[in-house]
């Protein structure tokens, strides 16, 4: 007796997919291995006056955080050194991602560029944007 064995149509695209990502050497997150070495996990989130990007950069020192706004663009980039392996210290196996990362992120319009913070705790980044102030409508008279 033969079973019927459903198959995912999606199956097919996926595998693709990550056929393409192998060919032109790009990570999940679409950023190519020869430009970062890890991609470091953020959370975005909207207030009422501001959005929050925390990044997790465990063991990234501060002074090797890089960010910068271009064209509306915020950059978030930096380096977490290796550790140097030593022949008697024993190690086996290294499983944490070492060197460069690269994020970017395209701010609203109503992104307070100027104000723009940011800090590290315990291995956490926290960029605080502050929201600019709503500018009311202007009428505008038709002369006629």
């Amino acid at each position: 007796m033969l079973a019927r064995v459903y198959r995912d149509p999606m199956d097919t695209f996926r595998q693709f997919s990550g056929e393409l990502d192998r060919m032109f050497n790009t990570n999940a997150a679409g950023y190519s291995d020869t430009a970062t070495d890890w991609v470091p996990a953020v959370d975005i989130k909207e207030a009422k006056d501001a959005y929050e990007v925390v990044a997790d950069v465990p063991g990234v020192e501060p002074k090797d955080i890089d960010v910068s706004l271009e064209d509306g663009v915020l950059t978030v980039k930096g380096e977490r050194k290796s550790v140097t392996k030593e022949e008697d210290t024993g190690f086996t196996r290294t499983e944490r991602a070492y060197g460069s990362f690269y994020r970017r992120f395209t701010l609203p319009d109503t992104a307070d560029a100027e104000n723009i913070t940011a800090k590290t705790e315990h291995g956490v980044l926290k960029l605080h944007i502050p929201k600019k102030e709503k500018v009311l409508p202007k009428k505008i008279s038709v002369e006629g």
